[in-house]
């Protein structure tokens, strides 16, 4: 069954819960309801990437997690961290991270170094930021807007992921740690059709022959989709029902990894699916 990642946001500015869970006790009391709910790794976040954000110093992100991630371990939780930072990269295996997930897609040969030796599994994320600043949090938020169009989108996306794993395997990197995530949202394009072109052709990654992880939380494209009669997008706390159904159809196209905000209505519907299906 697809595996979920429970997303916890110690962060002061992140788009869905900034500053919810920025207080170390708060961040695992939160990350352990995930669990109980049925999260499979706890995705934890230091540094917010939506386009209004500020870059977080790396000693500001390991001072965030540092706490977190020592108490979690020792419940005997898997730990996911999102950073772009080799330091924090560092800092977080030898903490116990078992996952890195870089929206820089490792393009910096600093984070490379810092992820080639180990087992940890490696989440190498699209996004349409080519050029000059690509190997950085702002780099990738300056070139969200570079314009694509849904007839190609999937293809770029897979040639994006054969020149990334050709490159990390030639760095040294085994072939199995890694993991793509397409993007979804603004790291494709502020046009829905974008996101929705990409999760409609999920399938067609399978050619990769590497695990995907999908992340649609909350992202903005839900809202604009699921715009009003006045073409206001949907509030984000008002996202549950387009997220958990485009949470469904990832899995169903084979998504092994899915990072939630919701877990336990992503659990639940999962099981359902699989009911359905007739698989145990």
């Amino acid at each position: 069954m697809t595996q979920i990642l429970g997303i916890v946001n110690v962060t002061a500015d992140s788009f869905s819960d900034g500053g919810r869970f920025l207080d170390p006790d708060a961040a695992v009391a939160h990350a352990r309801r995930l669990a109980a709910d049925g999260a499979d790794w706890i995705d934890l976040g230091a540094e917010s990437t939506h386009p209004d954000a500020q870059d977080v110093p790396a000693d500001i992100e390991i001072e965030r997690l540092t706490s977190v991630i020592r108490r979690l371990r020792a419940d005997g939780l898997r730990i996911s961290v999102d950073t772009h930072k080799p330091a924090v990269m560092r800092h977080v295996l030898g903490l116990g991270a078992a996952m890195i997930n870089d929206v820089c897609g490792f393009k910096d040969a600093d984070s490379v170094a810092a992820v080639r030796d180990g087992d940890a599994r490696l989440v190498v994320m699209h996004a349409r930021s080519a050029g000059e600043g690509a190997g950085t949090a702002a780099g990738a938020r300056a070139q969200r807007g570079a314009a694509a169009d849904p007839r190609t989108i999937v293809a770029e996306v897979i040639e994006f992921f054969r020149a990334r794993v050709a490159a990390l395997t030639a760095a040294g990197i085994a072939r199995q740690r890694l993991i793509l995530d397409p993007g979804m949202g603004l790291f494709l394009s502020p046009d829905p059709a974008i996101s929705l072109a990409v999760l409609g052709g999920l399938s067609r990654l399978r050619e990769l022959e590497l695990p995907i992880l999908v992340s649609t939380s909350r992202k903005g494209f839900i809202g604009r989709v699921l715009s009003d009669a006045g073409g206001a997008p949907r509030p984000v706390e008002q996202r549950g029902a387009g997220t958990l159904l485009s949470e469904a159809w990832a899995a169903s196209q084979g998504a092994a990894y899915i990072r939630t905000h919701d877990v336990r209505q992503l659990r639940d519907a999962l099981r359902m699916q699989a009911a359905i299906r007739g698989v145990p």
